[in-house]
């Protein structure tokens, strides 16, 4: 081969060697550290970038996005003297890519070992509840002091995140423990709360009720008298009206006797006084049904007259007319009736005497005459 044309070749890839280690291209995100004879020079920025061939190289390569960092359960004592494991989530971001490649050697593991630091002296002076529950002060004093420290490493730490808090097993137990506890004093207060609310309300339901029937009663009792008292001014109004005369009176009135003792509870019956009377009244009002009108006193001389007429026939006979007839069978009839009022006021009282003990005294015969 032609030495000329090797030389040429040998030229060409050169010039292509020079041409490629000149051109650097860094991705969106990128940060790339130039050293020149190994003192940092510059940091690229993303896109097209030159650089000498020989005396620039890329010393560190880092992602500026923000980073997510899971460290691994660590032990940590409270102050009530128990152990326990926690692990925490971290979110940082680098904001300066020449301090986090030169002033400091592994960024990641310095922040994981000020996590720990930091967060057995923030657990130590906790006891167990209060780790537990304080969850979002842990986090603050954590970023706090990360967020101090990385600031001369070039790194912001966003966010500091406890992921778990482990406590020991026994621990857990009892807090199993408590919690059901607490679940069944108040699933117990509970029942009887309800329990309390059934009763009362059943308490006032039954107040409703007694005082609804209350009223009912009050109401269809004062309807019931109203009725009565209506009943018996018609009745007043109607005998007044139609001017009863006491002849009437005395008739109902011996009606009703014998419902006085038709009772199966009746076990005293006190015959009254007026019965001899009404019985009197009745009598005199069937022997004057004949009676045109109410019968006139008789006048001296019509009397002597008709005792002159009356004795003056057959031997002193009394003569017997067509009204004399009718006088008698009313007569008759009133004697009839006092015989039937007399012996249902007789039944009466054997059946009062008869329901009676035999301890009692007999009063039907003392208040019946």
């Amino acid at each position: 081969m032609d030495p000329v044309v090797v030389l040429i070749l040998v030229a060409a890839l050169v010039v292509v060697f020079l041409v490629a280690s000149t051109v650097r291209i860094v991705p969106q995100a990128r940060r790339y550290n130039i050293e020149r004879f190994g003192r940092y020079r510059r940091t690229l920025q993303p896109g097209l970038n030159l650089v000498l061939p020989v005396a620039d190289r890329i010393n560190t390569k880092l992602d500026v996005r923000e980073q997510v960092y899971s460290s691994d359960p660590r032990p940590v004592i409270t102050e009530d003297n128990l152990v326990v494991n926690i692990d925490t989530v971290l979110y940082y971001q680098i904001t300066d890519p020449r301090a986090a490649a030169y002033e400091v050697a592994d960024y990641l593991q310095a922040i994981d070992q000020l996590t720990v630091t930091t967060l057995r002296n923030v657990i130590g002076s906790m006891d167990l509840e209060e780790t537990l529950t304080s969850r979002e002060e842990i986090n603050s004093r954590l970023r706090a002091v990360l967020d101090d420290a990385t600031g001369k490493w070039g790194i912001r730490v966003n966010r500091v995140e406890i992921k778990a808090i482990d406590p020991p097993h026994t621990i857990k137990e009892a807090m199993e423990k408590q919690m059901r506890a607490e679940r069944d004093k108040r699933a117990a207060i509970l029942h009887a709360e309800g329990e309390r609310q059934a009763k009362i309300l059943t308490a006032e339901g039954t107040k409703q009720k007694d005082i609804l029937e209350a009223q009912g009663t009050q109401q269809a009792m004062i309807l019931r008298a109203d009725g009565e008292a209506k009943a018996v001014e018609l009745v007043f109004q109607a005998v007044h009206r139609n001017n009863a005369d006491p002849k009437v009176l005395a008739y109902k009135y011996l009606e009703t006797l014998p419902h006085l003792a038709s009772s199966d509870n009746n076990t005293f019956w006190v015959i009254p006084g007026e019965l001899t009377e009404a019985v009197r009244t009745v009598t005199t009002a069937f022997g004057d049904q004949s009676a045109a009108g109410p019968p006139k006193p008789a006048q001296p001389e019509e009397a002597a007259t008709a005792d002159a007429d009356g004795t003056s026939q057959e031997g002193g006979i009394p003569e017997l007319g067509a009204g004399s007839a009718v006088s008698l069978e009313a007569a008759a009839a009133a004697d009839e009736a006092e015989k039937q009022a007399a012996a249902a006021v007789s039944d009466a009282k054997a059946e009062a005497e008869a329901a009676m003990s035999p301890q009692m005294p007999r009063r039907g015969q003392t208040s019946g005459g």
